[in-house]
């Protein structure tokens, strides 16, 4: 047995609950009502094209359109109230932990999703490895309290590994096993599983491997710490008390690292480099973006690199000034934390450089490295391309209780929005 971490039973607490499913007959197909996770969407191209997908589709609740912020999250809960009076979303008879699959390819990732216990004593059992920005965890935490409801679950991985027939992951194995409650595949060409697990058994073992185990925030820093803060507000127990997360063991099925870009709004790509001049080496490179992001990749290899786009070309911004990281970053930091791309990007770059301030009107947050490049290209912008940090640098630092700049990392793959959601009403 695997005793790594915390004690048994001063580790994660995971408790079933009562899903609200979409009803298969009430809508288009169950693919057509799902979403990346809210901060994966490319707006306003990715919204237009899932709202456009199904009437029902999980955008509506997860980013809701209206003038203001409070019309917004009004306008989610009228919705999920109006789908739960038509019967387009149902809550499940029993509460149940689930089993959930992803599969593409030589790519398959199973983890389990239950409502998670929090308390204080959260901290060193959940850890996260970025920081957060307080506008975006008030924003959520509005929708949610507005909604009473989760609409998605956070991914939190923890290494679990081969604990035999009574471990966490040789249930779920038998789980995967028996017919799904639902089996659908999305145009990213991801298969998507679900099963129930109603056993009180199969449930105990679960439970009480998970109570022995640690957990990284892989995706989901803004809602974790927004569950935090909705908890906080709370004088009583209640449902508030516990947050949906998917748990992945990455001893059984690893995680893919990805970088997140950034999109630099009004601001020019010329602007940009002219002020790297004696403080960056620059590179413009005459190659694709696949040959552009193998140059990044070598360059990442020996130190910090960056890749600017937006004026339909790519430029390898790499060796800064030692002088100039010396006296824009922290010294009381560890050395990987001071040596990552994103630190410098943020403290060096931004901060200093660019003198860009870190704020939704000033920097967008992007996954897709296309999507990135076409958005720069067409607003005259500069999207800066990241490489992406090893899942050990993430580690260690999250280990340490250091923290990296936010949206430092994508985890992937991240669950499917609208396959499973948490009514605090019915739970």
């Amino acid at each position: 047995m695997n005793t790594s971490g915390p004690a048994a039973g001063r580790g994660l607490r995971l408790t079933p609950f009562r899903g609200l499913r979409y009803v298969p007959d009430r809508v288009g197909s169950l693919a057509a009502v799902t979403s990346p996770p809210y901060d994966v969407v490319v707006r306003p191209d990715g919204l237009h094209h899932l709202e456009s997908a199904d009437p029902h589709n999980i955008v509506r609740l997860i980013l809701p359109q209206a003038g203001t912020a409070a019309e917004r999250h009004r306008q989610a809960a009228a919705t999920l109230k109006k789908w739960l009076a038509e019967g387009v979303l149902a809550p499940d008879p029993e509460p149940v932990l689930y089993v959930y699959e992803q599969r593409s390819g030589d790519i398959l990732q199973r983890g389990v999703i239950g409502a998670l216990a929090l308390s204080p004593a959260s901290e060193g059992i959940v850890m996260p490895h970025e920081d957060v920005m307080a506008d975006i965890v008030e924003d959520r935490a509005d929708l949610m309290r507005t909604v009473a409801a989760h609409l998605e679950p956070l991914l939190l991985s923890y290494a679990g590994g081969d604990d035999g027939p009574d471990g966490a992951a040789a249930v779920i194995e038998r789980v995967a096993e028996r017919p799904p409650l639902l089996d659908t595949t999305t145009e990213d060409g991801f298969g998507h599983r679900l099963w129930a697990v109603p056993d009180p058994g199969e449930r105990a073992r679960i439970e009480s491997d998970l109570s022995r185990r640690q957990a990284l925030i892989a995706d989901g820093h803004h809602r974790w710490a927004t569950y935090l803060r909705l908890q906080r507000e709370r004088s009583t127990p209640g449902p508030w008390d516990f947050g949906l997360v998917l748990l992945v063991d990455t001893a059984r099925y690893p995680l893919r690292v990805r970088a997140i870009h950034r999109l630099l709004h009004r601001f020019p790509v010329d602007r940009a480099l002219e002020a790297l001049a004696g403080r960056f080496r620059v590179r413009t490179l005459d190659l694709p973006l696949p040959g552009a992001l193998d140059a990044l990749a070598e360059a990442a290899s020996e130190g910090n690199a960056f890749l600017l786009a937006g004026d339909g070309r790519f430029h390898l911004a790499d060796r800064p000034d030692a002088r100039l990281l010396a006296r824009t970053i922290r010294a009381d930091r560890p050395a990987a934390w001071r040596t990552l791309d994103a630190t410098v990007l943020h403290s060096t770059l931004l901060d200093e450089v660019w003198g860009i301030p870190d704020d939704p009107q000033h920097i967008a947050y992007i996954h897709d490295t296309a999507a990135v490049v076409e958005q720069a290209e067409r607003h005259n912008a500069t999207a800066v391309l990241m490489h992406p940090v090893r899942e050990e640098v993430v580690r260690h630092l999250a280990r340490q209780g250091v923290t990296m700049p936010r949206k430092s990392t994508s985890f992937g793959p991240k669950p499917a929005t609208g396959l499973v959601l948490r009514s605090l009403g019915t739970d």
